[in-house]
């Protein structure tokens, strides 16, 4: 084979030194490229990581209950539990998270009586009926350990129906208390569909399974059926107010049971609270044990702060759209 001049003298002019020193000056420029930007990268993460610690620990300083100086359990103290926002399984007020604070109030001895302190408007009467048992239950293990509910904005329907299971329930005058009743509801969008031209396609095994669709017309013996439901919850609810009030509730008003709600004040003249009062005032004058530790179960910092920022939008979205079960609200 025969190499023209021009092959010749590329292959010459690319082997010559001063061409050898200047890829090697390129590739040294890639690389102190990479170098730096490797390191840029490094202190990326680093400065990340940084940050989010700070977070942490700003979320962790600005926790209920931490740096405060606690008093030992040790010592004589009157055991506080908060009931607060809607009682739900899947919110703060859960009744595995009251259950398990009322356990370890009930089971220490230098606790000598449990406030219930009640901040909630209601919500499941499943989880309320779970609170509202075991109360009874460890009241009857620790006869000597009384329970005192204290309402402070509001104490209504769930909420009510927890207190209603303490030995004395205690209120301020312009608190809300009471509303024994049930509701649930939802939306209804047949006649939207209608004007748009959609139609709904379902497909069920069981006549009422679709009973609580949006998108379906009620019909009047589901209707019924459902109110029947309602009715009964209802009746459950009545039946254990009366048993933990007794002879105290005034079951001659008739507007007793009908939903209403109450300032503390009236609530007091209609038997469904003892006396007005905080859970320093009952700490302080009825159980005679000033010093007051909270026993409430802390959320995970991490959890509170996405809720915070509303990660839970999406949920409270879905239940306005498919409406929710009975609630004790």
């Amino acid at each position: 084979m025969f190499e023209n001049s021009e092959d010749k003298a590329a292959r010459e002019s690319s082997g010559r030194p001063g061409d050898q020193k200047e890829w090697r000056l390129i590739e040294k420029m890639v690389m102190s490229s990479l170098n730096e930007q490797r390191k840029a990268r490094r202190w990326g993460i680093f400065f990340k990581s940084l940050t989010f610690l700070y977070l942490f620990f700003i979320v962790i300083a600005l926790s209920p209950g931490v740096g405060k100086n606690v008093a030992a359990r040790t010592e004589p103290h009157t055991a506080v539990i908060e009931v607060n926002g809607v009682i739900a399984a899947s919110e703060e007020a859960n009744a595995d998270a009251i259950v398990s604070a009322l356990r370890d109030a009930f089971e220490e001895e230098s606790a000598k009586a449990v406030i219930l302190r009640i901040n909630s408007p209601g919500g499941s009467p499943v989880q309320a009926g779970y609170v509202y048992d075991e109360i009874g239950r460890l009241k009857g293990e620790y006869p000597d350990k009384k329970v005192y509910a204290v309402i402070m904005d509001i104490g209504a329907s769930g909420a009510y129906y927890i207190a209603a299971a303490a030995d004395e329930i205690y209120a301020d005058k312009a608190s809300l208390v009471g509303s024994i009743g049930v509701t649930a509801s939802g939306f209804g969008f047949v006649d939207a569909m209608d004007k748009l031209g959609v139609e709904r396609r379902i497909f069920t095994a069981g006549e009422h399974k679709s009973f609580l669709d949006p998108f379906v017309p009620v019909k009047e013996d589901e209707r019924e059926l459902w109110q029947g439901v309602l009715n009964t919850t209802h009746k459950q609810f009545i039946e254990q107010v009366e048993k933990g009030r007794g002879d105290r509730i005034h079951k001659d008003n008739p507007l007793l049971y009908s939903g209403m709600i109450w300032s503390g004040e009236q609530a007091l003249g209609l038997g469904l609270i003892d006396g007005l009062g905080s859970s320093g005032f009952v700490a302080r004058e009825v159980v005679k044990v000033e010093k007051l530790i909270n026993y409430t179960p802390k959320r995970n910092p991490f959890d509170e702060l996405l809720g915070k920022l509303g990660v839970s939008v999406g949920k409270g979205v879905a239940q306005a759209v498919l409406g929710s079960g009975p609630q004790l609200q």
